[in-house]
């Protein structure tokens, strides 16, 4: 029976950024669900906790069956290795996106200066960020990005979590092989050999051309990684029953 995979959004986005791939995966016999996190998507007005995050991905891998390969980015991976830590009989694999850079307190404080000032903008920010969203990716992209809503109020609630996350701890608790997957010019890949050594079956891609959105920057290769993942995740040997 083929491994289903589960597909965790970044920040702001929701499930409807996953279109493409959840499309090839189809293609390729999987089944897949991308879900909304709270205060993203159909989620929207909730309150975000990384704990409550860690919850929607764990009921998402339920209505797969159970056990599925867990994919996320940039939010949406350090969630993912956060549930891969907490919930491992969940988890045959998981991929990592843009997120190999701890959340130490300078950083998250610098973004949450930053976030502020975008929210006093009119409308909190909603035309700064739709010109971001059209100067850096495609049209089809974009229309993908925007299908699901932009989660703008939610900036604060994922920054106070993330204070507490520890993904370098999460990651040596994982037991199931782990994919780091970077664009090259992603700013959340400078700690991403650390990251690998904190895996304890771990392996780094780095994807050419791509930047910190990479499954939407560059859906091609993103996707070619994916499928690649799928395969060695349905070729490695079943767990031992616990």
């Amino acid at each position: 029976m083929s491994v289903p995979v589960v597909l965790v959004h970044g920040l702001r986005t929701s499930r409807t950024m996953w279109r493409a791939q959840v499309a090839a995966l189809a293609d390729y016999g999987h089944a897949a669900l991308a879900i909304d996190l709270p205060g993203h998507g159909a989620r929207r007005g909730e309150r975000f906790t990384l704990a409550g995050a860690v919850d929607a991905v764990a009921a998402g891998v339920d209505a797969v069956g159970g056990r599925a390969l867990v994919v996320g980015l940039s939010l949406g991976g350090y969630t993912a290795i956060a549930h891969a830590a907490r919930h491992p009989e969940q988890v045959a694999g998981l991929l990592a996106a843009s997120c190999s850079t701890r959340p130490l307190p300078a950083l998250v404080g610098g973004w949450s200066v930053l976030a502020r000032g975008i929210a006093r903008l009119p409308y909190a920010g909603a035309g700064l960020n739709q010109q971001m969203v059209d100067r850096v990716l495609s049209a089809e992209a974009a229309r993908d990005v925007a299908a699901g809503g932009f989660a703008l109020d939610v900036v604060d609630d994922v920054l106070r979590e993330m204070r507490a996350a520890d993904p370098l701890a999460d990651l040596a608790r994982v037991e199931v092989p782990v994919w780091l997957v970077n664009g090259r010019f992603d700013h959340f890949r400078g700690e991403e050999r650390r990251f690998l050594r904190a895996c304890r079956d771990g392996r780094l891609v780095v994807v050419p051309g791509a930047t910190h959105l990479v499954s939407l920057t560059a859906p091609v290769r993103f996707t070619r990684v994916l499928l690649d993942v799928v395969d060695a995740v349905e070729a490695a040997p079943a767990p031992p029953a616990r």
